[in-house]
């Protein structure tokens, strides 16, 4: 299934610093695709539609705004009923749009962790979407480096709004650029994208980084907002999620593959997570390939 995801090549030249278009339409029916490029999508008037990122899936509501990172399969389907058409707003951008070394500077410090999280796709909230409205508009009309900068405010706003969400799983994402802030955080993650197919206990991974059961539980929460199980969970259900697109294995396979002990609890916590069931979601995500001119 893997090559079924096309890739696209977008008009984006090695000399411009980004490239933005909009428009009017009545559905979404571009293929399950993915691209080296940031993509920044905003869309008005679309409830309904549905929208596929990385191994999330979910109706889009009358408008929302959605960062897309490189490499992420994404697209929207379906058709609108109400008497307003789509409005859409398409922005993408270099992986190298801004220098990995003015990343590193404090004042573009928001903007380098919301790139970062953005390879799990971010949903921002309606009320900043409403206040970044107008001057997404607006930047379609600018030119040169008037639209550079404003580019930038506009990013940098996003980086710091409240209740980004973010799309995929962990365990979906294959990417060397998660940073976790913490090396032992980071070595714990390590370990859990390394052995998610076997059985991990919480006593086990505590002696990895030294510390007793209680001190880790509370250190990994603080630092990742999840409990120990959960993130171990997100992992598993991530990674059978890409197996469900990637390959031909039988759900039960994939069940065990991934540190399943069962399938009927494999299917309850997929459910649980994805709203629906690991073979819905793998009918789902085949109906969005098709066949288009890309490499």
């Amino acid at each position: 299934m893997a090559n079924q995801i096309l890739h696209e090549i977008i008009p984006l030249t090695e000399n411009d610093c980004y490239t933005i278009f909009s428009r009017h339409k009545n559905d979404f029916d571009f293929p399950l695709h993915s691209h080296e490029e940031y993509e920044l999508n905003f869309i008005m008037h679309g409830k309904g539609v549905k929208r596929y990122i990385g191994d999330h899936i979910s109706e889009i509501g009358e408008i929302e705004l959605v960062l897309v990172g490189p490499y992420l399969p994404h697209c929207w389907l379906g058709k609108v009923s109400g008497k307003n058409q789509i409005f859409e707003i398409t922005i993408q951008f270099h992986k190298h749009f801004l220098d990995d070394n003015l990343l590193k500077r404090n004042q573009l410090i928001f903007i380098r962790k919301m790139l970062e999280k953005s390879v799990r796709g971010i949903l921002f909230s309606e009320e900043t979407t409403l206040a970044l409205k107008d001057r997404l508009i607006r930047l379609v009309k600018l030119h040169g480096f008037d639209g550079v900068l404003e580019l930038l405010s506009i990013l940098h706003d996003m980086s710091i709004s409240r209740n980004m969400l973010l799309l995929s799983d962990s365990g979906f994402i294959k990417d060397d650029s998660l940073s976790y802030n913490s090396r032992r955080i980071g070595k714990v993650m390590d370990f859990i994208n390394n052995g998610f197919d076997k059985q991990i206990n919480l006593k086990e991974v505590a002696e990895k980084v030294n510390m007793s059961e209680a001190a880790f539980s509370r250190f990994f929460k603080k630092r990742t907002g999840k409990n120990f199980i959960d993130s171990l969970t997100e992992i598993r259900i991530g990674h059978a999620s890409r197996m469900l697109i990637d390959t031909t294995h039988t759900i039960s396979e994939i069940a065990y593959l991934c540190g399943f002990n069962n399938i009927s609890n494999f299917n309850r916590i997929f459910k649980k997570k994805k709203v629906c069931t690991p073979k819905e979601f793998r009918e789902s995500y085949n109906s969005t390939t098709g066949r288009r001119m890309f490499v």
